[in-house]
């Protein structure tokens, strides 16, 4: 029987000698306790050593999976088929089975065969001669390391968590600064304020502190390495007329301290932006020629790992930071946010407002199909996130051109079928711009104009005539209505008409000669 045995130095074939030792596996391990009991139980066939690491992976992840490497295809071709007659003793059944298929050799796999290889690892340093122990080790320790790289999909130059630490602390830098600067420009506004208004920029501002001291010292203070000419003068200009407060030596000692930690702490920062910059383009290219440097670190962290953010489809990259928006407008059944932190990428910020949206959409697309590639691929060029930057700003570029033709109305000049009208050269005459309304004359005559006036006045006339013997109808009723009156009331006091039966009939006539009605 032969033993195929597999090391990280290569393919070796042993003979065993005495077939009798497997059918006691009990005691099979007192065989190996030496190297000359060893040598009784099996004794080498072949070795056949890998010629770099590279072949030494490759065979270790074909054997992983079940497959034959070139090299194990060249030592079966060349040893073992020779004697095909004899079983082979392998330590994988998956391999045995790929070998039995190939070369029809019949392959044994089972604890025995477990215990005869744990005794041959056990001295196999003296069994395979010709290889130092301390190269078979070195040999070992780099393919275990190649091995577990390419079973993680794993590079020593990806390494995100620098990326998360990196990030965060240049937020606390930005903040530590922010509060430095201002602590530094109210403390020291006491002595110069007028400085803090004509420099803005804080770390001028704290080199022109720390360099001039007391604000009497700046007329013979050379302000030309920090300062332009229009600057400078006008700084020396505004010292002598300063109504700031007079301080004493301690407390400037104590804000030029301050100063110098506020120099400090942004050379630091703009020397931990240029690593982060260093080791995006090194861990994720493709999303950082798509987002930007701090924008994919800040995704980086948000996740928590790059390979964490690969797991997250478009839509959650694209929302990604805005988890408390998103939630809130669940809960109240509002519109959901558009964008979290991939609203700081350039492309976005570049768009006009109504198109954030849309951009925000498509870049996130695409930026989850980057995230995988840099994650899980093997390839460490950025052309795929090159390529659809390009694709993003054709798309863009087009979106705006749409908009600005539809507020133009450019769009609607020309139909879509107008290359297949037929350019006739006969005219007709079109019925359809012929107008069916009365037409009315702009200037009237002028014997028109006196008819006119002549019938408005003979209605005038006609008007006032009827109003008048209106009139004096009414006189006539009312007359009489009261001579009617006078009579009643002066046969009532001569006692000709009776009181309680005629009293309303007065009372009637004056009613009635006043315009009222009695019932």
């Amino acid at each position: 029987m032969l033993v195929l045995f597999e090391t990280a130095a290569g393919y070796a074939v042993f003979k065993l000698l005495d077939e009798k030792k497997l059918q006691k596996t009990e005691n099979l391990y007192h065989d190996f306790e030496s190297p000359d009991a060893a040598s009784k139980v099996v004794k080498l066939k072949h070795f056949k050593k890998f010629e770099d690491t590279t072949e030494a992976l490759a065979a270790a992840t074909a054997a992983i999976e079940g497959k034959m490497s070139k090299s194990l295809k060249r030592l079966m071709k060349k040893v073992i088929a020779k004697e095909a007659h004899e079983e082979l003793a392998v330590a994988d059944a998956k391999l045995g089975n790929v070998i039995k298929d190939k070369f029809n050799i019949s392959c044994v796999s089972n604890s025995a065969i477990q215990e005869l290889m744990r005794g041959i690892r056990n001295q196999m340093n003296s069994l395979i001669t010709g290889l130092p122990e301390k190269e078979m080790a070195a040999m070992a320790l780099g393919l275990a390391h190649s091995l577990s790289r390419y079973k993680l999909k794993f590079s020593p130059d990806k390494v995100d968590t620098m990326i998360v630490q990196a990030i965060s602390l240049l937020d606390d830098l930005d903040k530590e600064l922010n509060n430095y600067s201002m602590r530094a420009r109210e403390w020291y506004g006491w002595h110069f304020p007028e400085l803090g208004k004509i420099i803005t920029d804080n770390l001028v501002f704290a080199k022109v502190v720390n360099f001039m001291g007391f604000r009497t010292n700046a007329a013979t203070t050379d302000f030309s390495e920090i300062l332009p000419e229009e600057l400078e003068h006008e700084v020396k200009e505004v010292a002598e007329i300063s109504m700031g407060t007079e301080i004493s030596e301690e407390d400037m000692l104590n804000i030029k301290y301050l100063c110098e930690q506020v120099i400090e702490i942004t050379e630091y920062r703009a020397q931990l932006y240029d690593y982060i910059k260093n080791r995006m383009t090194a861990i994720a290219p493709n999303l950082t020629i798509l987002v930007g440097e701090l924008v994919g670190a800040r995704l980086i962290a948000h996740a928590g790992s790059l390979l964490n953010l690969a797991k997250h489809p478009a839509s959650t990259v694209q929302i990604l930071g805005a988890e408390k928006a998103l939630f809130r407008a669940l809960k109240t059944k509002h519109d959901t946010p558009k964008y979290g932190l991939i609203y700081h990428a350039s492309l976005v910020g570049q768009s006009t407002p109504k198109n954030k949206g849309k951009t925000s959409r498509m870049l996130a697309a695409k930026a989850a199909l980057a995230i995988r590639v840099d994650a899980l691929g093997e390839e460490t060029n950025a052309t795929m996130g090159m390529d659809n930057r390009a694709k993003l700003l054709t798309r863009i570029k087009l979106m705006e051109d749409q908009n600005s033709r539809r507020i133009s109305g450019s769009g609607k000049a020309k139909a879509k079928w107008e290359k297949y009208e037929n350019k006739s050269l006969i005219k007709t005459y079109d019925t359809s711009a012929d107008s069916t309304l009365p037409s009315v004359p702009k200037k009237r005559k002028l014997e028109e104009v006196e008819v006119e006036n002549e019938v408005v006045t003979k209605k005038k006339i006609k008007l006032e005539h009827t109003v008048d013997e209106e009139e004096a109808v009414d006189e006539v009723s009312n007359l009489t209505i009261f001579k009617r009156c006078s009579a009643n009331v002066i046969a009532l006091f001569c006692g000709e008409i009776d009181f309680y039966n005629s009293w309303a009939r007065p009372v009637h006539s004056i009613a009635l000669l006043f315009g009222h009605s009695v019932v």
